[in-house]
């Protein structure tokens, strides 16, 4: 089922571009988009392509002019107007690359605004690349209709996280010692205070936060500690898990 108007259905593609968008609109693609549209999708003068930005909503706009490495698109009429997002981040210890970009994907297609990798003591990923997890939030946004791209903040390690942590961010803590309320059940919780508010969910490394770690999260007055159930996830499956009871509790489902 279509989110908007079938007017939409004149677009052949959807794109996210860091432009201001308003009817007229003249706009020059990246290079990598100009090849997408040209080479990859075989499109033309005259096609349409409908744009977003995270600010202006949505717009259908058409190619007015092209070349063989270049084009021009014209902004025409707004699909949608600009909506606030929930304000959920998801906060993880990131793991091997496939898995990385599968969570940033599926992160995306459940409505996170902000994506924050935490280093933790038994995290076994060094280095990361925050273009590498944009680039997929990103194209997860272009497909599944979103009209923003969640920020993804810079890796830092645990206790920095905490410590530089605004209170009125709740933090539902996901432990796999199994040491808090059935995730469901502590949202409801949340809920019926009418709790509403930014949110983060923080999800361990495979190996699972270290006795002090767990100590220092579970101190912290903004933390909701929760578990989610009797099997063993893996990190990955733990995060989209994690969002989905976050969303039926407290988001739009």
């Amino acid at each position: 089922m279509k989110l908007w108007d079938e007017t939409v259905s004149k677009a052949k593609v959807r794109l996210y571009m860091d432009v201001p968008l308003n009817g007229g609109a003249v706009i020059t693609p990246s290079a990598d988009d100009a090849h997408y549209m040209l080479k990859v999708m075989r499109m033309g003068v005259g096609d349409h392509v409908a744009l977003f930005n995270g600010k202006d909503g949505e717009w259908l706009a058409a190619i007015t002019q092209a070349s063989k490495k270049s084009l021009t698109l014209t902004a025409n009429e707004q699909l949608r107007p600009q909506k606030n997002d929930l304000d959920v981040w998801l906060v993880f210890a990131p793991i091997k690359k496939a898995r990385l970009d599968f969570i940033a994907q599926k992160a995306t297609e459940l409505g996170v605004s902000g994506i924050r990798p935490v280093m933790t003591r038994r995290t076994n990923v060094g280095r990361l690349k925050d273009d590498r997890i944009w680039a997929n939030a990103k194209e997860a946004a272009e497909q599944c209709e979103r009209l923003t791209v969640p920020e993804v903040m810079p890796a830092c390690a645990l206790d920095e996280l905490l410590a530089n942590w605004d209170p009125a961010r709740k933090l539902m803590f996901c432990d796999e010692e199994l040491s808090g309320s059935a995730a469901h059940n502590a949202l409801q919780k949340v809920s019926r205070k009418g709790l509403a508010g930014p949110w983060a969910i923080l999800i361990g490394p495979e190996g699972g936060f270290d006795d002090e770690e767990r100590a220092l999260i579970r101190k912290q007055p903004y933390a909701v500690p929760v578990h989610l159930g009797p099997r063993i996830l893996r990190a990955d499956t733990a995060a989209i898990a994690a969002l989905s009871i976050w969303q039926v509790a407290l988001g739009d489902w």
